[in-house]
């Protein structure tokens, strides 16, 4: 735990460092906020529905930062010719990928902390509770969570930025996807790959609208498991390479 705990501390300094991360947020939080503007603000609705309004769109926003906050996490180490050093540092690899991580999940999560005036003035000028908001930001970290593992899993296996986010992309827009294509198929492909969808079905019908369904909570937490196992198990296999 110490291991994982220096780099996190690393790697969260490097983003409160970096103009970059900055620059992204800033990116992130204007496109959330014109969103918010044009789809939740412009038209007369009921104040649960401009609220579900926000949570769709910031959604889109959360798992674009989480690809782009996370590609750099291995793939810059390849690139700067650094991952050497960690290779032959005392430090197991789940500890490399566990630290580096949470120091970009914690940035994630500032950075949509930042963006809950939006809900507040749904809540003052509307009937929305302070629960609902927070049920909905529960389900944006955790979303965040996956996007980031996926894009964790894509670094480690692209040694260029570039491509690490070309495939973390595909990922999670074919993960983000499956509810659809599995629409246009038969039982049991429906139910199977309409439960693997990371947004349509395990967000839109129960976050978004201020419910929270420990299936989806429990399906949130696996998938974020499953892709950082990946990675892990990515690096143990290139170290020996």
């Amino acid at each position: 735990m110490r291991a994982t705990s220096i780099i996190y501390r690393r790697e969260l300094g490097a983003y409160l460092r970096s103009p970059f991360a900055w620059v992204i947020a800033a990116v992130l939080l204007l496109v959330d906020g014109i969103l918010f503007q044009a789809m939740s603000l412009s038209q007369d609705a009921l104040s649960a529905d401009v609220l579900r309004r926000f949570f769709w769109s910031t959604s889109g926003v959360t798992m674009i930062a989480g690809i782009v906050l996370s590609i750099r996490l291995i793939a810059e180490e390849r690139q700067n010719h650094s991952m050497v050093l960690l290779n032959t540092s005392p430090v197991r690899d789940v500890e490399i990928v566990l630290g580096k991580f949470l120091a970009a999940l914690t940035f994630l999560t500032g950075m949509l902390v930042l963006s809950v005036y939006m809900p507040l003035l749904i809540k003052i000028h509307g009937k929305v509770t302070l629960a609902q908001i927070a049920v909905g930001y529960v389900g944006l970290v955790l979303l965040g969570s996956v996007a980031l593992a996926i894009g964790m899993f894509a670094s480690s296996l692209a040694r260029q930025q570039l491509v690490a986010a070309i495939l973390g992309a595909a990922m999670l827009t074919i993960m983000s996807l499956l509810f659809q294509l599995a629409t246009r198929l038969d039982a049991p492909l429906t139910g199977l790959l309409g439960e693997l969808d990371v947004w349509w079905i395990h967000f839109q019908n129960g976050f978004m609208v201020g419910v929270v369904h420990l299936k989806d909570v429990v399906f949130y937490l696996a998938m974020t498991y499953f892709f950082l196992l990946l990675a892990v198990k990515t690096l143990e296999a290139k170290r020996w390479q």
